[in-house]
């Protein structure tokens, strides 16, 4: 081994071993199945946000955005304007709601609400099916990074994050991974912002130069995509989908499941808002620094680690390595704690109603509680490993991309005429999920395959969510106006419920 790696090589055992120290620490506190599917709902709204912000600022927060804004412009701002602005959303009409109706998962709310295990299964499928789809570009952004930082094959990045995983989502689920992600959040937030502040430091004592290209960086600055038609919808497709997928990913719904009641549930998402817009400030610095330092990285495919590589090309030598060293450690982090908060919503999912209906070996008793979820973890963990280590170069960011979309054209609607309108019925919840998530499938079968088509049927299967959303919101309320005798009898009960504050229900 290389002195110049020892610096990355330390700071990922060391990040690694405080995440299995902390984890195995707040084990000790786990020990009913709602302290591992829900963290007993006692989590305060200040952690519970700390939190929220380590599990959602995943590898393509971390890596992927500044590397998008070095190659395609400020187009890609809107990954984390939609990022951030989905929480507005979400708080304004699914936070509290949520953590009212007394639900562990997705599917439990959706069979609660609308008394039917055919939508419940529909959403269990689609639970994992996004779980799976977000968990795959984490394994390779973690593969990209120890690569990138240390020289490491691009397995041994991925495997070392699901091993972590496992063991800490296993050990103490919820309640233990809350104080790991928190921990993380900070973690990933300094890992950018000290190298940041040396390298600009570094770029004004070098006489502040400009970017190398001054042609590309008047089409860098465009404030619409370039591609004429195509590239406009492209563009008004990505804003959709991140702005409407944040409220159905099972991982961060979950998370409002954790707070104590749902006036909690609004104050955490409050302060998300104010961390993810801290946040969100430096990939766009980043990606100005590498127009100056890192054009090389983006001719030659490696956009994806410019943040890893830039403080070697702004300051080489030790400085350099041990600023490497931070951010590397930050974007482990980043994996880790996506990874653990996916981990958690999938297992739960697993646990409820896969692994919990499996009898124990030997007896005609079922798995239940604490095992059925340790076991789902595993099999949350172990199944995109494999498929990220047999299919390798997906893209962090357009993986993320297509999950917000899936997210998006499924779970929104369900979760807003879920909460505010008393019409849905079981067919019609049914009906849209799976529209919703056949116009999605198109996108994800498109990404894994290696024939894409070209013009516009490429872009509207690339980019599905401005159309896949409207049709499934079409199509969930037509079928359940015309199944309206289906309507729950107990729809405006539960209606009550969502919408009254607890204090006033006591």
């Amino acid at each position: 081994m290389s002195l110049d790696v020892v610096p990355g090589v330390v700071a990922v055992v060391l990040v690694t071993a405080v995440t299995l120290a902390i984890g195995t620490y707040r084990q000790r506190f786990s020990r009913t199945t709602s302290d591992f599917f829900v963290a007993s709902r006692t989590v305060r709204p200040g952690l519970n946000a700390s939190a929220i912000g380590g599990e959602y600022l995943s590898g393509a927060s971390f890596l992927g955005i500044a590397g998008l804004l070095l190659v395609f412009g400020a187009d890609m701002l809107w990954y984390p304007v939609g990022f951030t602005a989905g929480y507005l959303v979400l708080l304004v009409l699914v936070a509290a709601p949520l953590r009212r109706s007394g639900a562990y998962t997705l599917p439990d709310f959706a069979e609660a609400r609308l008394g039917s295990r055919g939508v419940r299964a529909a959403c269990s499928v689609l639970v994992v099916a996004v779980g799976w789809l977000y968990l795959l570009p984490q394994f390779e952004g973690a593969g990209l990074t120890l690569a990138a930082a240390v020289g490491a094959p691009r397995w041994v990045g991925a495997v070392v994050v699901g091993v972590v995983v496992v063991v800490g989502v296993g050990s103490g689920g919820m309640r233990a991974i809350t104080f790991v992600q928190a921990f993380q959040y900070w973690l990933k937030l300094t890992a950018l912002l000290v190298p940041l502040a040396v390298l600009i430091v570094v770029w004004v004592g070098e006489g502040a130069p400009g970017p190398v290209a001054a042609t590309d960086t008047a089409q860098w600055s465009l404030p619409l995509a370039a591609g004429g038609g195509a590239g406009l919808y492209a563009t008004y497709s990505l804003i959709v989908a991140t702005f409407l997928g944040t409220m159905g990913l099972p991982h961060v719904a979950v998370r409002f499941y954790t707070n104590p009641d749902g006036g909690a549930a609004r104050r955490t998402t409050l302060v998300v808002l104010v961390l993810l817009g801290v946040f969100y400030l430096l990939p766009p610095a980043y990606a100005f620094l590498g127009r100056v330092y890192g054009e090389s990285l983006a001719a030659a495919g490696r956009s994806d680690v410019m943040v890893l590589e830039l403080p070697r090309l702004v300051l080489p030598g030790v400085g350099g390595e041990l600023l490497t060293a931070l951010v590397t450690a930050g974007a482990f982090a980043a994996f880790l704690s996506t990874s653990s908060g996916l981990a958690v919503a999938v297992a739960g999912v697993l646990g409820q109603d896969v692994t919990g209906r499996l009898p124990l070996l030997g007896s005609r008793t079922r798995l239940d509680g604490v095992p059925a979820f340790r076991l789902g973890a595993v099999i949350a963990v172990t199944v995109p490993l494999g498929v990220s280590l047999l299919v390798p170069d997906l893209g962090v960011a357009r993986s993320v991309g297509l999950a917000f979309a899936m997210a998006a054209s499924t779970f929104c609607p369900l979760l807003v005429l879920g909460i505010w309108w008393r019409g849905l019925t079981a067919p019609g919840a049914v009906a849209g999920l799976v529209a919703g998530g056949l116009g999605c499938g198109g996108a994800i079968v498109t990404t894994f395959s290696p024939a894409r088509l070209s013009g516009w049927a490429g872009v509207l299967l690339e980019q599905p969510a401005a159309w896949s959303v409207p049709l499934a919101v079409v199509v969930m309320v037509g079928v359940s106006l015309a199944t309206r005798d289906r309507v729950p009898p107990h729809a405006g009960r539960f209606l009550a419920r969502l919408h009254t504050p607890e204090s006033v229900r006591t």
